[in-house]
């Protein structure tokens, strides 16, 4: 067992670096703070309820950034959120009836599949931008961001591995106006999580401290960088973050067993 210093040094450190990569990236960080919390043996309510505190910080301090930078579509970004809202709040009820590794397998199992659409995401978007988006396509979209609402509190990463896909893929969106628009959406529907994730008593509000004044800096540097970096890049980054993590989650749930 970690002395408590110690604890929040790691955490804090965790925290910059997901903020770094998921304000460029556009999915929060909290792929990389969730596996990080498991690890410390929180329950899967105290694990999502906590990432997604230090999850709503990213999305906070990333927002402010790319806002300065005139790169999110707003619109967008709030109509997203309006159907992702319920789904947060249903979420955060269902994460008490998860166990903890029923939680490692499932997780990693939707980062596994997340990360799989990266390879073949060029030659989508190319078949996909001769084509006209239909209001039915559109429609489908956004009622996918309730379960994207789910997702986000349930396991406490905010929903951006659905939302930035759905934005690449679909509406055609680039990631340089991806990644800011999701943080948007992130802000709020995670704001939405925590809220209900507090009333049910659910954060470790020190862990969450810690992981949130670290995702908070490492988010400004995250969504400073994106702007010079190359949206191939990106897109393999956002791919390989999610296929590792995924594959350390199931295989902890097999060696568990």
């Amino acid at each position: 067992m970690l002395e408590p210093i110690t604890t929040i040094v790691i955490l804090i450190a965790v925290g910059l670096g997901a903020g770094t990569l998921g304000s460029m990236i556009g999915v929060g960080g909290g792929i990389i703070l969730v596996p990080a919390l498991t690890f410390l043996g929180l329950s899967p309510a105290q694990t999502a309820s906590t990432g997604l505190i230090a999850v709503t910080s990213t999305s906070v301090s990333s927002t402010i950034e790319y806002s300065r930078q005139k790169r999110i579509d707003y619109r967008l970004g709030i109509e997203m959120a309006a159907f992702a809202i319920p789904g947060a709040v249903l979420g955060a009820f269902l994460s008490d009836y998860l166990s903890a590794q029923s939680f490692k397998l499932y997780f990693g199992i939707l980062l596994l599949l997340a990360g799989t659409y990266v390879p073949y995401k060029n030659s989508i978007l190319k078949d996909s931008a001769a084509k006209k988006r239909s209001i039915a396509l559109r429609a489908a979209i956004f009622a996918a961001t309730f379960g994207a609402g789910i997702i986000s509190s349930l396991f406490g990463v905010g929903g951006g591995i659905i939302f930035v896909p759905a934005m690449l893929l679909v509406l055609g969106l680039t990631m340089q106006r991806a990644a800011p628009t999701s943080q948007l959406t992130l802000m709020i529907t995670s704001i939405a999580g925590v809220l209900t994730h507090g009333l049910l008593g659910h954060p470790d509000y020190l862990q969450a401290a810690a992981l949130s004044a670290g995702a908070f800096a490492g988010a400004q540097i995250g969504a400073r960088a994106s702007r010079t970096a190359k949206e191939v890049l990106l897109q393999r980054i956002l791919g390989l973050a999610l296929i590792a993590v995924a594959i350390e989650l199931i295989i902890e749930w097999f060696t568990s067993r």
